[in-house]
C-alpha cells in the first residue's frame, strides 16, 4: 500500500489546534517550543488560545498551520507511518517539504513567516492604491467553463483548481464581482465570496514572490525522501532547484489540486492522510478521486489511530 501525506493550507486553522498533540507527544511539544523561540511571538499561545482574529491573520495563520502540520506529521513518522508521496495545498506545500526532509523545520518556518508577511503586505499595498483584492469559490462548473469565462474579464483569474466542480477565482473586487455574475449566469450552483485579506494566487500578490525569492535563494533545499507533488505543475518532483523555482511561482500561480490528487492516484497511492487541522482536503480528495481512501491525522486521537 502506498501512502501520501496531504498538508492543508490557510483557512484550515482553528483555535485549539495542536494543543492535544503537545499534551500527548514530546516531539510535538519540542517543535512548538522551538517555533516559539524563533518567531518572536508564541505560536503555541495563538494556536491553542487565540484570539481567532489573530490566528486568522495571514501573518500568524501561515506559521501556525505549518507548525501544527509538521508536528502531526513528525509524530506519524515516529509511529511508523511512512509517506511514499507528499503534497500540500498552497501554504501546505511547505509543510509537505519539511516532512519530506527537503526543508529543515527552522528554514521552513522562516520561509512561511516571510511568505505570510509578504502576502499580507501585498494586500495592504493594493488596498492603499485603491485596487483591493478578493476571492470567490465557484461550485458546480467545470474547469474549462470557468477558465473560458474568465478570459474575457479583466482583473479575475483562476486561483485554485480544487476539484472538478470547485474552482476558486481571485483578483480585484470589481473583476471577481463581474466574473461571479457571469459564472452564476452560466449555471454555477453556488458562488461563495471568501473572507480573505487579498487576491492570493493572482498577479495582485506578485510582489510577494520577489520577497520570497530573496529568502529562498539563501535557503538550503535538499532532495526529499519521497517525491512532493507541486502546486504549480500538479506533478511530483524531487529536484531541489525545481522545488525552489516552483515555490516562487506558486505565490501568483493557481493551485492545481485536482491534477495533484490525480497524480497521486496514477502513482499507485491508495491511502492519504490529511496531516493538519480540519477536513478540507479530505472532502476535496473524495470529489476528485473516489478510489483513494483519505483519513484525518491532525489530532492526537487521529494520529494514534493512524499509527496502529
Amino acid at each position: 500500500m502506498k501512502i501520501a501525506f496531504l498538508c492543508p493550507g490557510q483557512g484550515s486553522q482553528v483555535v485549539g489546534m495542536g494543543a492535544d498533540l503537545v499534551a500527548a507527544f514530546p516531539t510535538a511539544r519540542a517543535l512548538y517550543e522551538r517555533a516559539d523561540e524563533l518567531l518572536g511571538w508564541s505560536a503555541s499561545e495563538v494556536s491553542f488560545n487565540g484570539p481567532a482574529e489573530q490566528l486568522n491573520d495571514t501573518r500568524y495563520a501561515q506559521p501556525a498551520l505549518y507548525v501544527q502540520s509538521v508536528a502531526a506529521g513528525r509524530v506519524l513518522l515516529e509511529r511508523g507511518v511512512k509517506a511514499d508521496f507528499l503534497a500540500g495545498h498552497s501554504l501546505g506545500e511547505y509543510s509537505a517539504l519539511a516532512l519530506a526532509g527537503a526543508l529543515s523545520f527552522e528554514d521552513g518556518l522562516r520561509l512561511v513567516s516571510v511568505r505570510g508577511a509578504a502576502m499580507a503586505e501585498a494586500g495592504r499595498d493594493r488596498k492603499r492604491v485603491g485596487v483591493s483584492g478578493t476571492m470567490a469559490a465557484i461550485i458546480g462548473l467545470d474547469e474549462k467553463t470557468v477558465v473560458d469565462a474568465l478570459s474575457g474579464i479583466e482583473g479575475a483569474v483562476p486561483a485554485n483548481f480544487n476539484a472538478p466542480d470547485q474552482i476558486v477565482i481571485s483578483g480585484t473586487i470589481a473583476g471577481v464581482a463581474a466574473a461571479s455574475e457571469k459564472l452564476a449566469a452560466l449555471g454555477a450552483k453556488r458562488v461563495v465570496p471568501l473572507k480573505v485579506s487579498g487576491a492570493f494566487h493572482s498577479p495582485l500578490v506578485a510582489s510577494a514572490a520577489a520577497k520570497l525569492r530573496e529568502v529562498l535563494d539563501l535557503t538550503e533545499i535538499r532532495s526529499p525522501r519521497a517525491p512532493v507533488v507541486a502546486n504549480v505543475t500538479g506533478k511530483p518532483t524531487s529536484d531541489p532547484d525545481e522545488i525552489r523555482e516552483l515555490l516562487v511561482r506558486q505565490i501568483a500561480s493557481p493551485v492545481r489540486w485536482t491534477d495533484s490528487v490525480r497524480a497521486l492516484a496514477r502513482a499507485g497511492v491508495t491511502r492519504c492522510y490529511e496531516v493538519g487541522p480540519g477536513r478540507v482536503l479530505q472532502g476535496l480528495v473524495r470529489r476528485v478521486e473516489r478510489s483513494l481512501e483519505v483519513l484525518g491525522a491532525g489530532t492526537a486521537d487521529e494520529v494514534r489511530a493512524a499509527g496502529v
